[in-house]
């Protein structure tokens, strides 16, 4: 039995191409890995449907370095799963909702289509939040069961990625698709352990993705190390005629973005770019000290900046007036997600054509609250008086943090991912995340989110009683390689990321 345990792309392709094993054998060890503890004993629950082809698939692979002695692409026999939100050709895909749970999607999501192209073998879906729009990984059409953390079952994996997260944390795969709208990617990253990279929105193609703020929206690469996400990030990058967003993918190119032709060419750098780096702390994005979650999430984070330090990276402090209400204020989930969930469900005739008559306008589960108040918002988002108001100030504070980073000569911004460490499963009904009949989860992710900026969330280590915290660093647009470069820095140094300690 092959020991896929933290195994990365590089040590699967040496396998591979020396013939340890082949890429068939590879799938099935993940495949009976995930029959194990994904689907049996703890029952992480981190997958969804899987596929029924996947081994035919990795054979013909196989047959294929045989005949011609080089591999298919980059990916070539990788296993991959990819997050429910986007369309796999020839398996049920839900977008995280009971009312999809026959839908079973005849072409393959264009990044999908990509990865495959590339050789990835997809060993099915991830499970993720209900429309990808709860802070907890739980949805209908997996009969509301969570998705486990696997550092601590009684806790969550996180946000709507949560199943990709968890999945390549307890090394049911090497890589997951993932997706971020408002921390989706980075988030569960955090809370479990590995590296997970949001791109500037339109350098990976959404066609396919039920969307949840088309502005925001971006898939992205999740995966135990740094150099794993940028080699998968090579292979989701590119111009698609069918995203008109994807712009940013031919605007990257004609930059010659990536330099060197790989996200991944100068990664080695990043042991020296770190200690070289400048980096501004965001003093507001720390919780209160009081609070013993807070506490322990800001306790791993300054002993991480601390190591950086030691070796030579500058932190600046930065205040930020009311950080919360600037990330927050615009945020425009209750205005327009009804309109562009809507415009995804006109392609799907087979299914609800308004999410409205899908979700109910409350409901008893506190985790929902938002999402059902989302899917009651209005048809048309101008027609929410408060829309373009909330429009401007995203563009002003796209502009104030641009002058930041300039004038100061900043590498990039850092700040925890989330405030708090994973929470329990409990908290997803007691309300604790729900502040004077509002939704208040104390997430960073959405500064990067509101103005579009790529981030990374990368290792940083765990709290006393082991549950992960990861750091997150916002750059630039088109700043993707910088950010896996230095994220790289920070891996190498701070070396935080673990193995889940019960599913040795």
């Amino acid at each position: 039995m092959i020991d896929v345990r933290e195994i990365t792309i590089e040590q699967a392709q040496d396998g591979i191409k020396t013939g340890r094993f082949s890429a068939k054998e590879l799938a099935e060890a993940f495949l009976d890995r995930i029959a194990t503890w994904d689907k049996n004993g703890p029952r992480i629950n981190s997958t969804m449907a899987l596929s029924t082809t996947a081994l035919q698939e990795a054979a013909a692979l196989d047959s294929y370095l045989e005949e011609t002695g080089k591999f298919k692409g980059k990916l070539h026999g990788i296993p991959v799963l990819v997050k429910d939100q986007a369309d796999t050709k020839g398996m049920v895909t839900t977008y995280g909702s009971a009312v999809a749970k026959n839908n079973v999607p005849d072409e393959d999501a264009f990044v999908v289509a990509r990865l495959k192209e590339e050789g990835a073998v997809v060993l099915g879906k991830t499970a993720l939040a209900e429309w990808a729009s709860v802070w907890f990984s739980v949805n209908s059409a997996n009969n509301d069961e969570f998705t486990k953390n696997p550092y601590n079952l009684d806790h969550d994996s996180g946000a709507s990625s949560g199943g990709s997260a968890a999945a390549v944390a307890a090394n049911f795969t090497i890589l997951a698709v993932g997706e971020d709208t408002g921390g989706s990617i980075r988030v569960p990253s955090s809370f479990c352990n590995i590296v997970g990279l949001r791109p500037t929105p339109g350098l990976i193609s959404r066609t396919g993705f039920c969307p949840l703020i088309k502005v925001q929206d971006t898939p992205g690469p999740m995966a135990r190390t740094v150099t794993d996400c940028a080699l998968m990030l090579d292979c989701m990058v590119g111009f698609d005629p069918k995203d008109d967003f994807t712009g940013v993918a031919a605007t990257a190119a004609a930059l010659g973005l990536p330099k060197g032709g790989s996200y991944g060419a100068f990664l080695a750098d990043g042991r020296q770019k770190i200690k070289g780096a400048k980096i501004g702390v965001i003093k507001q994005s720390f919780g209160s000290e009081s609070d013993p979650y807070c506490n322990a999430v800001n306790e791993v984070i300054s002993a991480a900046i601390d190591k950086l330090k030691s070796a030579g990276t500058t932190f600046v402090s930065i205040d930020f007036d009311e950080f919360e209400y600037h990330i927050n204020y615009p945020l425009t989930y209750l205005q327009r997600s009804r309109s562009d969930i809507n415009s995804f469900l006109a392609t799907k005739p087979h299914l609800p054509q308004d999410i409205a008559d899908i979700l109910p306008e409350t409901s008893d589960k506190p985790y929902l609250k938002f999402t059902c108040a989302m899917a009651h918002g209005p048809k048309d988002p101008k027609e929410d008086p408060t829309y373009v108001d909330r429009i401007l100030r995203r563009d002003e504070l796209k502009r104030r943090i641009d002058c930041l980073i300039a004038s100061l000569g900043l590498d990039v911004l850092t700040l925890p991912d989330v405030r708090v460490p994973p929470p329990r499963f409990e908290d997803a009904m007691s309300g604790r995340f729900i502040k004077d009949g509002c939704e208040d989860f104390p997430t960073n992710t959405f500064l990067a989110s509101v103005i579009r900026h790529p981030a990374i969330s990368v290792p940083a280590g765990f709290t006393k009683d082991g549950l992960p915290v990861g750091i997150e660093f916002v750059g630039l647009e088109y700043q993707e390689q910088s950010l896996l470069e230095l994220a790289y820095g920070v891996e190498c140094i701070v070396q935080a990321r673990a193995l889940p300690p019960g599913l040795m």
